[in-house]
């Protein structure tokens, strides 16, 4: 049974025993992470998924029961959770962690989970097949390229949404990544391959592990993206 009392030191310990930063160790380093997983994001006050999905269900017209979700970077499945709650009932998740998907699994709300390295291999999406899009904590320097977005903008269905959440860190790559991901959105709607719907910049992301102090709380800030395919 998972512990229920993990705290903000204990993801620390966890995070600072990670090295290296190439596709293997990064997915063993998540296959160790994915029992306590959704105890230490709730440790760390962790909000992109459930602001996502809020601002998803609020623009999203359709029948909830018919929609097909793509859920990249999946982890254990709390997009699904949320998004379950509010009526979504057909999701398939992707990541690059099968300890990760084993934990999906149990959830029973997938009706495919698959393993796969976003940007390292092709995206295992037909084209033009979900209704929602949704990643979120994971479009970082770190972990996924900004060439993955024209791959799930594919994947959409014309008037699908995707909807993206993406740490703002305070250091050069971290600039140079969300410069660079701003760029790519932008060109993306100038192509017309699909329409900005909002930007909302999460001042409250998650606690900043490096700068609790016990008394004052820090936060890493984030910024949310909505955008909708084009009809043609």
């Amino acid at each position: 049974m998972a512990d229920c009392s993990r705290t903000v030191d204990d993801v620390k310990s966890l995070m600072e025993s990670f090295s290296g930063s190439g596709p293997q160790q990064m997915t063993e380093f998540y296959d160790r992470w994915a029992p306590t997983y959704e105890q230490d994001s709730n440790a760390l006050n962790y909000r992109p998924a459930h602001l996502a999905v809020d601002l998803v269900n609020s623009k999203f017209s359709g029948s909830r029961e018919e929609a097909q979700v793509l859920d990249l970077a999946c982890g254990t499945g709390l997009v699904a959770k949320l998004m379950s709650e509010l009526g979504f009932r057909h999701f398939v998740g992707v990541d690059c962690s099968q300890g990760m998907l084993d934990q999906a699994a149990k959830t029973g709300l997938y009706q495919d989970l698959k393993l796969a390295t976003l940007g390292a291999e092709p995206l295992p999406a037909e084209t033009g097949t979900f209704d929602v899009v949704i990643i979120t904590g994971s479009l970082h320097e770190d972990y996924v390229p900004v060439s993955v977005v024209r791959e799930f903008c594919d994947a959409l269905k014309p008037g699908g949404f995707a909807c993206m959440t993406a740490v703002d860190r305070k250091t050069e790559l971290g600039d140079k990544y969300r410069a660079s991901l701003q760029r790519e959105l932008q060109l993306m709607e100038e192509e017309g391959r699909w329409t900005h719907v909002s930007t909302h910049q999460i001042e409250q992301y998650m606690l900043d592990v490096y700068r609790d102090d016990k008394q004052n709380k820090h936060y890493i800030q984030g910024t949310m993206y909505l955008y909708r395919k084009s009809l043609n």
